[in-house]
């Protein structure tokens, strides 16, 4: 029921935000000053083309570009967006339910929604993974939302 009320509620609150004016810049989620460190025992520092992203409830890894690398095919752009939280264990929740709503951001475009995820256990640590289609290029507002907690980031498609 909680997931229910705030996708509902974040439906709402992105079709009222404005679109970026024309001729506007994407404003890719850059690295935050100072650096975002997860909590113990997760990486430090997850590679050095990327960036940790979040709150030490949620957080992902983002690349420094800016850009998404995804996967070029007949639905869109694709990849996996991997998501941490503290103590999460793949054994105990092989599906996490995670929400993931897209919003583009500087054209008119309809609000693009998925829910359900799996997991990965790398580097030590269990991580919730979820496939994305961002469905054009553009700039892109990706919001997900595990356990109540969202997170939001803009990335830039390049067709």
């Amino acid at each position: 029921m909680e997931f229910r009320r705030f996708l509902c509620a974040l439906v709402l609150m992105l079709a009222v935000l404005p679109n970026l004016a024309a001729g506007e810049a994407c404003p890719v989620t850059i690295p935050p000053n100072p650096p975002f460190v997860p909590p113990a025992p997760y990486q430090p520092i997850p590679s050095p083309r990327g960036f940790w992203y979040g709150t030490s409830a949620l957080w992902t890894y983002l690349h420094g570009d800016g850009l998404w690398h995804g996967i070029r095919e007949a639905g869109g752009y694709s990849n996996k967006l991997f998501l941490w939280t503290p103590g999460f264990d793949g054994r105990i929740e092989p599906r996490p339910d995670i929400i993931v709503v897209l919003r583009r951001l500087d054209a008119e475009a309809p609000l693009v929604s998925s829910r359900g995820g799996t997991n990965a256990f790398f580097d030590g640590s269990w991580a919730m993974l979820t496939g994305v289609t961002i469905p054009t290029a553009g700039c892109w507002e990706v919001t997900s939302a595990h356990g109540g907690q969202p997170l939001s980031f803009v990335v830039f498609v390049q067709p």
